[in-house]
């Protein structure tokens, strides 16, 4: 964005409780969007591209899942994972380095329990962002550079990784969503299915307690009933169909029914149910929450999770242009704050998915849509923040089976532009589907019927395999 007030600021465009694609907070809407959620498992699709995967020798990637968490707004990979302390204080910025369990290798002093991990890490530093912006946040998202909505009017039409892993493989329970979205502050924070269709938009998760609840003025045993049963789901199957959203509903009557009333789909949302120390582990900020039940439902059967690590306030966003811009602060009064909140998620998640025997099975990616500026003060003059960069970002991978404890490309001296191994968006998009065991050579139809490659000039960092 370019500067102006903080009225001008896209975040200011925030509408929490705006029903878009499959966010609804009724109770009628809450069951409407959970049937269609599991629509869009696609199962023919699904048992056709596995059985053709095991014809070829292609594995379809067994338990494999992934968890991105999103940090809304663009960090500042200076001020977190690409320090350059030998530079003047006015690109350097105000925080000292640790060092790593990797020789020579630093981060930012307020991240002290990742410098412990980066054993189990891979840090990227040289992420080639350039297309990426925010709101829509679906560059980084969907590995097309052409999924920017601000500059291409068919932007918002590419596909979310989520939700072409639904589409072309499916969750590793048909019980359960292929693509969650947990935190839904924003939708344009999210990209969607686009032009898969809205039966691949992501599953909104926050409020799905609602849905697993039974109807008012309905027992158990009535729900249980096939009549009644079949009598709510083709009255849902009309309104549905009226607005263009799925087909054939009743191919996934169980499915839903399932998710509705069957103990798996409750189970995997009911974080209560987790051992209090783990619990108490992970704590009491809601993000961390989000954290432990992103992991359960990966556990249950989920393949694909985005976390939205954002609460548009003061210390809630990662858009820190500087202390005169509210609500977003600067350095110091808007990323210090957020930096310890993630540094303990980031570290429980993935000592809690090592010690449970998962972290070879689910990837989790942490990033944003872009870096911010080497310099320090470069909106419209106001201190202590950096304005958007999408030159150059850095991002951190774990798990997944791939191999870590490394650093792969660096920015150049002020962290301004990719200086080795530039890494691009279809690199990272290549790489996610290589975890999934999805074909790179896969294609989706555009609304012309065209087919498009789902990876747009990338492939998967050899560095990690």
């Amino acid at each position: 964005m370019s500067g102006g007030s903080a009225s001008s600021h896209a975040f200011t465009s925030f509408h929490g409780r705006t029903r878009e694609g499959l966010a609804a907070f009724s109770r009628r809407g809450m069951l409407k969007t959970g049937l269609a959620g599991i629509a869009g498992l696609t199962l023919p699709d699904l048992l056709r591209l596995r059985a053709e995967a095991a014809q070829t020798g292609r594995a379809m990637g067994g338990h494999k899942s992934v968890i991105l968490l999103w940090m809304a707004g663009g960090p500042s990979h200076i001020d977190t994972l690409d320090p350059k302390p030998n530079q003047p204080e006015n690109k350097r910025g105000p925080f000292g380095t640790i060092p790593t369990t990797l020789p020579g290798v630093h981060v930012c002093e307020h991240l002290p329990k990742y410098a412990k991990l980066t054993d189990k890490l891979t840090i990227i530093r040289s992420v080639d962002c350039r297309g990426s912006n925010h709101q829509p946040n679906t560059v980084m998202q969907t590995g097309f550079r052409a999924a920017a909505p601000r500059a291409n009017r068919e932007g918002a039409m590419y596909p979310a990784m989520g939700s072409l892993v639904g589409k072309l493989r499916g969750a590793n329970d048909p019980v359960l969503p292929p693509y969650v979205v947990l935190n839904h502050r924003d939708r344009t924070h999210f990209a969607w299915g686009g032009w898969l269709g809205k039966n691949h938009d992501p599953f909104v998760g926050d409020n799905v307690g609602r849905l697993l609840q039974i109807p008012g003025g309905l027992s158990l045993e009535r729900v249980r009933e096939r009549r009644s049963l079949s009598r709510q789901i083709e009255s849902i199957q009309r309104n549905l169909d009226q607005q263009g959203n799925m087909a054939a509903l009743d191919t996934f009557g169980q499915r839903a029914y399932d998710l509705l009333l069957g103990n798996k789909a409750k189970q995997a949302w009911d974080v209560s149910s987790e051992p209090q120390k783990i619990i108490d582990e992970y704590g009491k900020h809601p993000w961390a929450q989000k954290a432990l039940l992103a992991r359960r439902l990966v556990e249950a059967g989920v393949s694909f999770v985005t976390i939205d690590l954002s609460n548009h306030s003061a210390s809630g966003t990662w858009d820190t242009h500087g202390d005169k811009f509210p609500p977003y602060g600067g350095i110091e009064s808007g990323l210090k704050p957020l930096l310890p909140v993630f540094d303990h998620l980031y570290s429980t998640l993935i000592n809690d998915l090592n010690e449970r025997g998962l972290l070879d099975e689910v990837l989790v990616i942490a990033m944003g849509e872009f870096g911010r500026t080497p310099t320090i003060g470069t909106q419209d003059g106001y201190t202590g923040g950096r304005n958007h960069w999408p030159q150059v970002m850095s991002l951190t991978l774990a798990g997944g089976g791939f191999r870590h404890g490394q650093v792969i490309g660096a920015s150049d001296a002020e962290g301004g532009q990719p200086a080795e191994r530039p890494v691009t968006p279809g690199d990272l998009a290549a790489t996610v589907y290589h975890h999934f065991g999805v074909p790179l050579d896969a294609t989706f139809n555009d609304l012309k019927n065209r087919p498009r490659f789902i990876v747009d000039n990338g492939a998967p960092l050899k560095e990690l395999i």
